[in-house]
C-alpha cells in the first residue's frame, strides 16, 4: 500500500477509533491523546512493515494502551486502573470488531452528535468535530474559520475540557435531543464537505477523503432522520455537487469553471438520487436552506450544457433562500445569478451592496468582481481583480487559475488582449 494510501486509510479509521476509545472508557481528551499517537506509530511503522490484517484493531489496541499509560500518570491513576481493570463491558457496549459492517448506532455518528453537544459553544462544536470526526488538522480548521492557528488550538482545548469536566455520556441521542443537536451536526457536515471539495490550501483542488467521510456520515443521519427534509436535502446537495467533480479538474489538476466542462463526464448516478432526494423533501416542507441549494444545485445538472443553464429559476431559488439564509457566501452567489440574468452591471451593483456590509476575507469576492467585470467588457479592471484574488488565495489551483485568468486580459496601458 502506497503512503498515500495509507494516509487515507488512518483518516478513515481515527474517528472510529476514537469513538470505540471514548465508549469504552469515557476520557475525551486523553483518548484523543492516545489515538494520535496511534496513528503516529501507524504512520511510522505499515509503510515499512505493510498493513496489519485488521488495521483498526491494531490501532485500537496500540491506543488503548497508550490511554491506560496516560491514565496511570493522572494523579488518581490507582483508582481508575481498578475500576477499567474491574469493568466487565456488556456485549452492547463493546466496541465493534474492525472487520464488522457500520450500524447505525456507528461510534462515528455518535462521536459526531458527542462534539455537537449543547454544553459546547456552536464555534467549540464545529472545531471538536472538524478535529475528531472530519480528521482536519488544527491548521487547516484556522483557515476554514479565517483565525489564526493559535486561537484555534485554544477553542479546541476548551472544548475537550468542556466535556471532560461536565462528563457528557458517549451515547447515542434521545429522539427528543435530535432536533436541538441536529443543525450544528448539518453544518458541521458541509464544512467538511466543502473543505473537500474546495481545499482552502495545499497543491489540490479536492480531498475526495474528506467530502467521501461527509456524504457517508450524512447518509448515517439520514438513514436515523428519514423524514427530516433538512438531512435529505443536505445529502442531496453533496451528491449533486460532488457529482461534478471528475470534470472539475484538467489533466495537469488545473481547476476548470463549470461552464467550460465536459458534463459527459459528470456523475450520472449521483445526480439522479440527489434530484430524488430533494424532489422527494420539498414538498414536506418546511423548506430549509440545504434543500433550496440543493434544488439550485440540480438546475445546475440538469441542464445539458452551460447555455441551457435556467439562470432566471436559479435567481429565484436565490431569491426565496436569501429569506432563510442571508451568509455573505450566499449574497454572492445571489449576485451572480443577477448578473447571468439582468446583466454583468446589475450582479456588480450587487457585490458592492454585499462589499458595503461584510467583506469575506478570502479571494472569492475578487474574483466573482474580476469574471463580471470580464462579462462587463472592463478588461484591465477585470485583471487587476483576478491578481488580487489569486493573492488572497491559499490553494495553489485556484491560485493558477486566477493568474491564467489575468494573463488573457490586458494591463492598464495594453490595448488588447494577450495571447
Amino acid at each position: 500500500m502506497l503512503p498515500a494510501e495509507i494516509e487515507d486509510l488512518l483518516r478513515r479509521e481515527a474517528p472510529r477509533v476514537l469513538g470505540a476509545l471514548v465508549r469504552r472508557y469515557g476520557h475525551f481528551d486523553l483518548a484523543e491523546d492516545a489515538v494520535q499517537e496511534a496513528l503516529l506509530a501507524a504512520a511510522t511503522r505499515w509503510p515499512a512493515e505493510g498493513v496489519p490484517e485488521r488495521p483498526r484493531g491494531w490501532l485500537l489496541t496500540v491506543a488503548s494502551r497508550r490511554l491506560t499509560d496516560l491514565l496511570r500518570a493522572e494523579s488518581a491513576r490507582r483508582r481508575r486502573e481498578d475500576t477499567i481493570a474491574r469493568r466487565v463491558l456488556p456485549d452492547e457496549r463493546l466496541a465493534p470488531a474492525a472487520d464488522r459492517a457500520p450500524a447505525d448506532t456507528d461510534d462515528t455518528l455518535v462521536l459526531l452528535f458527542l462534539c455537537c453537544h449543547p454544553a459546547l459553544t456552536p464555534a467549540g462544536q464545529i472545531a471538536l468535530t472538524l478535529r475528531a470526526v472530519g480528521g482536519l488538522s488544527t491548521a487547516e480548521i484556522a483557515r476554514a474559520f479565517l483565525v489564526p492557528e493559535a486561537t484555534m488550538t485554544r477553542r479546541i482545548s476548551r472544548a475537550k475540557q468542556r466535556i471532560a469536566a461536565s462528563g457528557i455520556p458517549f451515547a447515542p441521542p434521545d429522539r427528543t435531543e435530535y432536533a436541538g443537536r441536529l443543525g450544528a451536526v448539518l453544518r458541521v457536515l458541509y464544512l467538511i464537505f466543502n473543505e473537500g471539495y474546495a481545499s482552502t490550501a495545499g497543491p489540490r483542488l479536492a480531498r475526495t477523503e474528506l467530502t467521501g467521510e461527509a456524504i457517508r456520515l450524512t447518509r448515517l443521519v439520514h438513514r436515523l432522520l428519514p423524514a427530516d427534509g433538512e438531512v435529505a436535502g443536505l445529502l442531496a446537495l453533496m451528491l449533486l455537487t460532488d457529482a461534478r467533480r471528475p470534470a472539475r479538474t484538467g489533466p495537469a489538476g488545473e481547476l476548470v469553471p463549470m461552464a467550460e466542462q465536459d458534463r459527459s463526464r459528470w456523475d450520472a448516478e449521483a445526480i439522479a438520487e440527489g434530484i430524488a432526494l430533494v424532489t422527494a423533501a420539498l414538498p414536506r416542507g418546511p423548506t430549509g436552506p440545504y434543500q433550496l441549494q440543493a434544488a439550485i444545485a440540480a438546475v445546475h445538472d440538469e441542464a445539458g450544457c452551460a447555455a441551457d443553464t435556467d439562470w432566471p429559476q436559479i435567481l429565484a431559488l436565490y431569491e426565496v433562500l436569501l429569506r432563510v439564509d442571508g451568509s455573505p457566501v450566499v449574497r454572492l452567489n445571489h449576485a451572480v445569478a443577477v448578473a447571468m440574468v439582468r446583466g454583468p452591471r446589475a450582479g456588480l451593483d450587487a457585490l458592492d451592496a454585499l462589499d458595503a456590509q461584510v467583506r469575506l476575507g478570502d479571494h472569492r469576492p475578487d474574483a466573482v468582481r474580476g469574471h463580471l467585470l470580464e462579462l462587463a467588457g472592463e478588461l484591465p479592471a477585470a485583471r487587476e481583480r483576478y491578481l488580487a484574488a489569486a493573492a488572497r488565495a491559499t490553494s495553489l489551483p485556484h491560485q493558477r487559475y486566477l493568474h491564467a485568468r489575468a494573463r488573457r486580459l490586458p494591463g492598464p496601458d495594453e490595448p488588447g488582449t494577450q495571447a
